[in-house]
């Protein structure tokens, strides 16, 4: 998809701002999105205890990737820059919950699912930026050294060389402190907790969340 590129303007493209993010949702919509909706920035819960939950239990993504704790932006720093920002766009993919839960038989979906959402996350975001809104940044769902590098033994990031999906990588919103459970139920949508005990059959189903703030 080619961007149509706007003039930059000193107030950041502000009078459109809204068309905008209307434009942004619609295309998460087109893209997969099962929901989307237009949020403000200070409706976004940022709580220091959300990346504590990748130690405790420790996640098999910690540490092994350059976009995931204790590698990537801390929630403290995530509540300062949000201070400046005013509007987002947030939107979840509906998921079979088998899908989510954690096993081998659906590892292809998993990492399918993952691509897809950080390919909408980038596409948006691209979207923004080439509109004038030249600060906006995007975050997905889970580990993407597993999602989008589960074929490759490493993360190249982490050895100091080009990360492999420069343009796809994104840290994920839990992994920098947002609330995804609390930000999906205030907006009245359906999330369930669903962990490496949890039974698919008994659970209606699983999503992915992504973001882009945009200014």
């Amino acid at each position: 998809m080619e961007n149509k590129v706007e003039k930059i303007t000193a107030d950041m493209n502000e009078g459109k701002l809204e068309q905008h993010l209307q434009a942004y949702r619609e295309q998460a919509l087109e893209m997969g999105a099962s929901r989307a909706a237009v949020i403000r920035a200070e409706e976004i819960p940022v709580d220091d205890r959300i990346p504590l939950k990748c130690q405790i239990p420790r996640c098999f993504g910690y540490g092994v990737g350059a976009q995931c704790p204790p590698n990537t932006l801390k929630p403290a720093e995530l509540r300062e820059y949000l201070k400046q920002y005013k509007r987002a766009v947030f939107f979840t993919i509906d998921l079979p919950p088998e899908v989510i839960v954690r096993n081998k038989a659906t590892i292809k979906e998993r990492i399918d699912a993952t691509h897809k959402l950080l390919n909408m996350v980038s596409q948006i975001e691209s979207m923004a930026f080439y509109d004038g809104h030249y600060l906006a940044f995007g975050l997905g769902a889970g580990s993407c050294r597993h999602g989008l590098c589960a074929q490759h033994d490493d993360c190249q990031a982490m050895k100091g060389e080009r990360c492999r999906f420069s343009l796809r990588s994104r840290p994920a919103m839990e992994a920098v402190g947002i609330d995804v459970y609390k930000l999906v139920a205030g907006l009245g949508w359906d999330i369930y907790p669903i962990g490496s005990g949890a039974k698919p059959e008994s659970i209606p189903n699983g999503i992915l969340a992504g973001i882009v703030i945009v200014q």
